[in-house]
């Protein structure tokens, strides 16, 4: 029997849009009993010349510089949201309007008032929704679950969980545009709080349950950056580094801590 075709409407091309398209592509080598296959259907992005090398060397077969065709094509199924998280909530809220199952980079929104907007539209609407949580299948993580589920994990009395990176330490390192809009508040909403902690938090509550309390405190070390759009230095207003206590619905503590400020 034929496989259906699931088509895919991409909106932004940098990094995760390779990520993802990747991903794509590789869904039918690795699950082949599905009854639908992933088809590039169309790609946009606001530069149309690197768009196109982009579709080309995926695969798409369109291209577009309004993510509202995206949106609104009768030849899409599925919108995958890689832009940066200020987007996320308008494209999403459109695509759930127009039919459209959703696939959404991490963090959702930029405040719980604008992601109880999206989910509101995803739940009117009826269509299947999805944040990009990806760690959840990481093999050993996975393992972990299915350990926690049969029981052999026992109680829990700790839950740790660190995501480190040092990439920003350097004053010189810019705010804004294509490579370090996570640095701009404007683009990012938050710093290393929703780009890494978000996937601690995310796997600790799948793992663990729910949390119920935290105490939490933040840290921008650098205070101004360049903006790379003005060539002036603004005040940084991103945290580079967040730590918190928390407590699960299980009883246990829980430990996070997040930086990019570890070197090495």
């Amino acid at each position: 029997m034929a496989k259906k075709p699931l088509r895919i409407g991409m909106v932004g091309y940098g990094f995760m849009g390779r990520a993802h398209s990747n991903g794509w592509r590789q869904v039918e080598r690795f699950f082949p009993e599905l009854d639908h296959v992933p088809v590039l259907q169309m790609a946009c992005a606001r530069d149309q010349a690197k768009l196109q090398g982009f579709a080309d060397a995926w695969g798409y077969a369109e291209t577009t510089t309004d993510w509202r065709k995206v949106v609104e094509s009768p030849d899409v199924d599925v919108v995958d949201i890689c832009v940066p998280n200020n987007l996320h909530a308008e494209i999403a809220i459109a695509a759930a309007k127009a039919g459209k199952m959703i696939t959404c980079e991490k963090p959702l929104a930029m405040s719980v008032a604008e992601g109880e907007r999206m989910v509101a539209a995803v739940e009117a609407a009826g269509v299947p929704a999805m944040v990009w949580y990806n760690y959840r299948r990481v093999p050993a993580v996975t393992l972990a679950k299915q350990l926690v589920d049969e029981g052999r994990m026992g109680r829990v009395f700790h839950y740790r969980a660190n995501f480190l990176q040092d990439w920003t330490i350097s004053p010189d390192v810019p705010q804004g545009g294509a490579g370090v809009w996570r640095l701009d508040v404007e683009a990012a909403g938050s710093g290393v709080t929703g780009d890494l902690l978000a996937h601690n938090i995310d796997t600790a509550m799948w793992l663990n349950g729910p949390i119920t309390k935290v105490v939490a405190d933040t840290e921008t070390f650098v205070k101004e950056r360049v903006h790379v759009a003005t060539g002036d230095r603004k005040p940084v207003g991103i945290d580079d580094a967040c730590a918190f206590l928390a407590r699960f619905a299980n009883g246990s503590m829980g430990l996070f801590e997040s930086t990019r400020y570890a070197r090495g």
